[in-house]
């Protein structure tokens, strides 16, 4: 078994071609997040001393196989680009049994923690410590189709923001939606109603840290369709009324950064702009969109699949995996109580601390 460990930035174009042509071949990787091309540009947003890594595992004909794409600090591990990432995996050749464990002792590390982890990853089960479901629309055979299919599931959302459409065009105005958009004042629109949604619902910002917006910076300039930035915006008359920041990549465009301008609420204009850009992928190499993890609504109403994720680390004997696993003991004991919101909080501050440690 043979595993090789490169800097993200000097991995050898011909195993990021290796990589790319697994993911190509494995619906279930399809996903930006797990591409090489991101564990690059974190890799360049973060600088130098980026610790961004990559395990390549080989088959026994020599040929790369399995890679495992980490932030290595010290003798622990995160996802790269958490908590920006949306999903991680170890990306693997269909039938190629990866080892995990074994790629952790070629990166150097003890402990290995992650967020998103795809719940079907065969090399981390038995690792999670909890699980959560991520929503996709799928839209293969275009929007029409996919209307009609929601509307025989009973599911009447779309009906709904075709309404909220009309009201709005003879309230406000007509709705004017551009795809790829290069405005550089709606993009620092979108980041400034970010923060302050951040900031009213006491979760920490994101965008205080440089490197998350000098990757989002290089991501709005990337225009290749197989990966970068994707800006969609609404305006309702002459007015900017929603804008959306996605990750593209292979056939699939992943919701990432959405926001509105409070004073529209009523009209919903952040679903009318996935609407808009549902319908705008009848035209391009997108097959669908992937509205990310979250309990909300509007996800499971336009959402026909799922994707189940998972949390937890995996971790040989070391102090710092018997404190991990302590910890997450006593989050299991409080959430276990009936304690209403306390029991939530041993959780919550967890989360809260893993975000601080990936964006440092």
């Amino acid at each position: 078994m043979k595993i090789d460990v490169f800097p993200a930035l000097e991995l050898p174009a011909e195993v990021a071609a290796a990589w790319s042509a697994v993911q190509a071949g494995e619906p279930r990787l399809d996903s930006p997040f797990l591409s090489p091309q991101w564990a690059q540009a974190v890799a360049r947003a973060r600088g130098p001393t980026n610790g961004a890594r990559v395990a390549v595992q080989s088959d026994a004909a020599g040929r790369p196989s399995g890679f495992l794409a980490v932030r290595k600090r010290g003798s622990t591990a995160m996802p790269v680009g958490a908590p920006m990432s949306d999903y991680q995996a170890l990306v693997a050749r269909d039938g190629f049994r990866a080892d995990p464990r074994a790629m952790l002792r070629a990166l150097g590390v003890s402990r290995y923690d992650f967020c998103h982890m795809l719940a079907d990853d065969p090399a981390f089960q038995g690792c999670a410590r909890g699980r959560d479901v991520s929503w996709v629309v799928e839209v293969a055979d275009g929007y029409a189709a996919y209307e009609a299919e929601r509307k025989a599931a009973g599911v009447g959302a779309l009906k709904d923001i075709d309404k909220k459409r009309r009201k709005v065009e003879r309230e406000v105005g007509p709705t004017r939606f551009t795809a790829l958009s290069d405005s550089r004042a709606d993009y620092d629109q979108l980041i400034a109603w970010k923060r302050a949604q951040l900031a009213a619902t006491g979760q920490t910002d994101l965008f205080k840290s440089a490197w998350v917006m000098r990757l989002m910076d290089e991501l709005l300039e990337t225009r290749d369709p197989a990966f970068g930035g994707g800006l969609y915006t609404l305006h309702l008359g002459d007015e900017l009324a929603a804008v959306h920041f996605h990750l593209r990549g292979g056939a699939t465009i992943h919701g990432w950064l959405i926001a509105h301008d409070p004073k529209f609420e009523r009209y919903s204009p952040g679903l009318l702009l996935f609407q808009d850009i549902l319908k705008s992928l009848d035209d391009g190499p997108y097959k669908r969109l992937d509205l990310g993890a979250g309990d909300y609504r509007f996800k499971r109403e336009l959402s026909n699949r799922q994707q189940g994720v998972m949390f937890g680390f995996l971790g040989a004997p070391s102090v710092s995996t018997l404190a991990r696993t302590a910890v997450y003991g006593l989050r299991e004991v409080a959430e276990a109580l009936p304690l209403g919101p306390v029991s939530a909080l041993p959780g919550k501050a967890m989360r809260r601390l893993d975000v601080l440690r990936g964006l440092s």
